[in-house]
């Protein structure tokens, strides 16, 4: 019996594994990844067109800026509103602190105010009721001078100037001095006012003596003496004798005692602040 011999085909030793195994291509597969390519090839073309295009001329882009819906410019203008209203109430809650600070200054002002007018006033009475004091003592001293030297009964005062009794000059002295602190008034003969011959002519009515009225007269009435002789007593003039226009009563110590002026007032000066013309002695 005869061997049947089978030929025996060489085959690669991954044959048998499917993935190993190139797939055959069929017609249409071939004709669709040519069709593919050339349509790459086209998109290709036609991109690098346009990029050389648009390389030549630069694209301007315009964005649009969205449309404003009605909710929402109500929410805008409901927001301006709001800070409107909140400037506005800043404002005057600004108004209203500076208003207080204000009157909180003024009331303090105003209360010092009223504490210095109630210590002018309250130095006010307490100068009042001193000068009272003084003039009713000043009343009092010239009662007394007055009664210790008017006449007695039944005679008259001298028309000359005599000779008054010992210590005579201490009551005219006394009498001046309780007139200091008077006021001047051109004409005035007393009580509380004077003017510079009427009150030379009271002070030395208060011994008896009757003096003329006025200072052109007084200032030749009595003796003159030298001013390096001048004493205690003597009445002192300014302006030549029989037409002086000022007259005061000498008091020791280089001072003299008269009726100044409307600003100073019955005064004691120094007579080396306003020398005296001349001095004429009548005590």
């Amino acid at each position: 019996m005869e061997e049947l011999l089978v030929p025996l085909v060489p085959m690669s030793h991954t044959a048998h594994i499917r993935s190993h195994r190139k797939p055959r291509r069929n017609a249409s597969s071939l004709a669709m990844r040519a069709g593919v390519a050339g349509g790459v090839l086209s998109t290709l073309a036609v991109a690098g067109a346009a990029g050389s295009a648009n390389a030549a001329e630069p694209v301007t882009q315009t964005l649009e800026l969205p449309t404003l819906t009605a909710d929402l410019a109500t929410q805008v203008a409901q927001s301006a509103d709001a800070t409107q209203q909140a400037a506005a109430n800043y404002e005057l809650q600004a108004e209203r602190d500076a208003a207080a600070a204000k009157a909180a200054k003024q009331a303090k002002a105003d209360l010092a105010d009223a504490k210095k007018k109630a210590e002018a006033k309250k130095k006010a009475e307490a100068a009042r009721k001193a000068a009272a004091a003084q003039a009713v003592s000043r009343s009092t001293e010239r009662t007394v001078l007055s009664a210790s030297s008017a006449p007695s009964a039944g005679s008259s005062a001298s028309t000359n100037v005599s000779a008054p009794a010992s210590g005579s000059v201490a009551t005219v002295i006394a009498f001046l001095k309780a007139q200091v602190g008077d006021a001047y008034v051109m004409g005035g003969t007393g009580p509380n006012a004077w003017d510079c011959s009427g009150l030379v002519q009271a002070a030395f009515r208060q011994v008896g003596v009757d003096l003329p009225r006025v200072s052109e007269a007084q200032s030749t009435a009595g003796t003159p003496v030298s001013l390096s002789n001048v004493q205690v007593g003597d009445i002192l003039y300014w302006g030549s004798a029989g037409s002086a226009y000022h007259v005061g009563v000498y008091i020791g110590g280089g001072q003299y005692l008269d009726a100044a002026n409307p600003s100073k007032g019955v005064v004691i000066q120094d007579l080396s602040g306003y020398p005296a013309t001349g001095a004429v002695r009548v005590l």
